[in-house]
């Protein structure tokens, strides 16, 4: 299904915008609920294709404007729903309590890649992944195909990582109150606690449960670690100063995996923009359009990134 429609109160010239309702299919046959984003006409030069991936319960639609804004400024992105969050949802959770991380990673995303490669073949492939997208990147087959990723707070929930002045909080939320509410209903009701989409039991459980090393519990999910080694493009790992999960330490720790790729961090202030907050979740705003959203392009397009000062860590190479 086509939809087209005009970036709002952007410019009068701005391009339309066509979204197409994809299902993608997974390598196993799950499907996942995906939109394709694309400037209408010849509007502007395409300049490669972008897969967002989404944060641990994030519905895609979190991502939309975002997609919409790379949209104009030349970029195809993809847009999609993990297994069982989303409208990649079918049914109740309970008959899903199996759905891992891993699976997110090592299918989900793979059927995301397979896809641009399929269709756009010509393009240079992108990722743009929020928290625990940066870790399914790593998981995903065919991340050798990457040129060029942008994570936003990627990390994989180790609480001794977490923000000092909010850990036991957090501890308590997700590391207590998660797994025993999991325990009780066979999924995580995070939907009725307004924490965003409910989760399937076993990624509720590895979130709640993992250590500081990532462990695989299957041997697909084995398997699927070693891909963290295949990927060679460039990443540029945003981390922001206020997000409790995204400290310095814990982005250190999921960039490790990456031994491969050649590796750049940034610290950014909400100051340095003009905000007095940012935290985990509130780069992917529209607010953010004319600062934050256009240095990622910049990163996407030409592997330039701005510096915002004050910067906590500064942007250093991580190898």
């Amino acid at each position: 299904m086509l939809h087209v429609e005009a970036w709002p109160a952007m410019a009068s010239a701005a391009p339309k915008v066509i979204s197409e309702a994809l299902s993608l299919q997974a390598e196993d046959g799950y499907p996942l609920a995906a939109h394709a984003w694309h400037a209408a006409g010849n509007a502007v030069a395409e300049r490669g294709i972008v897969v967002i991936n989404p944060a641990t319960a994030v519905n895609a639609t979190y991502y939309h404007r975002y997609a919409r804004f790379l949209a104009t400024q030349g970029f195809r992105v993809l847009t999609y729903d993990y297994r069982g969050i989303g409208a990649s949802r079918q049914g109740n959770l309970r008959r899903w309590k199996h759905i891992t991380k891993f699976d997110w990673g090592r299918l989900d995303c793979e059927a995301a890649l397979g896809w641009c490669v399929r269709h756009h073949p010509d393009l240079p492939l992108h990722v743009v992944a929020h928290s625990i997208g940066g870790m399914t990147i790593g998981l995903a087959p065919s991340n050798h195909r990457v040129v060029r990723c942008l994570t936003v707070g990627a990390q994989f929930a180790y609480w001794p990582d977490y923000a000092r002045s909010a850990r036991l909080g957090m501890w308590l939320r997700w590391h207590l109150g998660m797994p025993l509410l999991t325990a009780a209903l066979g999924y995580f009701p995070a939907r009725a606690l307004g924490w965003h989409e409910d989760l399937p039991a076993g990624a509720a459980y590895e979130w709640a449960f993992r250590g500081k090393q990532l462990r695989a519990a299957s041997e697909a999910a084995a398997q699927a670690m070693t891909h963290f080694r295949s990927m060679r493009g460039e990443i540029l790992a945003i981390g922001i100063a206020d997000d409790p999960f995204g400290t310095p330490v814990a982005i250190q720790r999921l960039l490790a995996y990456f031994e491969n790729c050649r590796c750049f961090r940034q610290t950014i202030a909400p100051g340095s923009v003009g905000e007095s907050k940012i935290g985990h979740f509130a780069y992917f705003h529209e607010k953010f359009r004319d600062t934050l959203w256009r240095d990622s392009v910049r990163w996407l397009r030409d592997a330039r990134f701005v510096q915002h000062p004050p910067l906590a860590t500064g942007s250093t190479t991580a190898r």
